[in-house]
């Protein structure tokens, strides 16, 4: 069964989601919050496994409430929901440790398999998010073996943990691919692609894809092709 809190300061809203979300089969909603004080303290007390928050709130807003919740002893990954397609709201949303960022106007479906992506531990990184993440944080190399790629090569860093397979799969992550197209271009299997992706996560001690690809470009592991 999968747990969610729901977290907005408008009672419909957290009613129109429940009926949503209770549709679903191995759905359970198992707390209400009307702002991120609220959330903050429901987050520990439920254990829920995700949490669908809302950006804008009264008395402590959702990035606040992420970014504590995020940093405590709970486990949910949080997806946000806002009725503004804005960059700052999606850029501090990851920035505060979100796994998902979806709009309100968002078909009922797509808010099911939203959750569906979150609780399986995945991060909810569409074309749209992922495009605007590379625009943000720099220019995508096309080819993983370009010399232009500027993978760090330290061994004191990070990615000096990461086999070179690894280190191609988060490349093609930065690009915004999926595990299909991954193993396509590396002409292996999803399987294969699946625990690179785990192994990156883990060795590099990020909690997502999402995270992976903004930490590529925060931390100059990808850099603009050589001219």
């Amino acid at each position: 069964m999968t747990r969610i809190l729901l977290v907005d300061d408008q009672s419909l809203v957290r009613a129109g989601f429940t009926t949503i979300l209770e549709s679903e089969d191995g759905f359970e909603v198992v707390g209400h919050a009307a702002d991120g004080v609220e959330a903050v303290r429901l987050a520990q007390e439920l254990n829920p496994d995700v949490i669908c928050m809302d950006v804008q709130m009264p008395n402590m807003d959702g990035l606040e409430a992420t970014r504590r919740i995020v940093a405590g002893p709970s486990t949910a990954a949080v997806l946000m929901l806002t009725t503004f397609d804005r960059d700052d709201f999606l850029f501090e949303s990851l920035s505060a440790g979100a796994s998902g960022f979806l709009l309100k106007t968002a078909d009922p479906d797509e808010l099911v398999d939203a959750v569906h992506v979150l609780d399986r531990g995945d991060a909810l990184l569409s074309p749209q998010v992922t495009r605007r993440v590379i625009e943000r944080f720099g220019d995508v190399v096309t080819d993983p073996s370009d010399t232009g790629a500027a993978v760090v090569a330290d061994p004191a860093s990070a990615l000096s943990v990461l086999t070179d397979r690894e280190r191609a799969t988060l490349m093609l992550l930065a690009r915004g691919m999926s595990n299909a197209e991954i193993a396509g271009e590396l002409f292996v299997g999803e399987a294969t692609v699946k625990t690179h992706v785990s192994n990156i996560l883990m060795k590099l001690g990020i909690r997502d894809r999402i995270h992976a690809v903004i930490w590529a470009y925060e931390q100059g592991v990808i850099a603009p092709s050589a001219s």
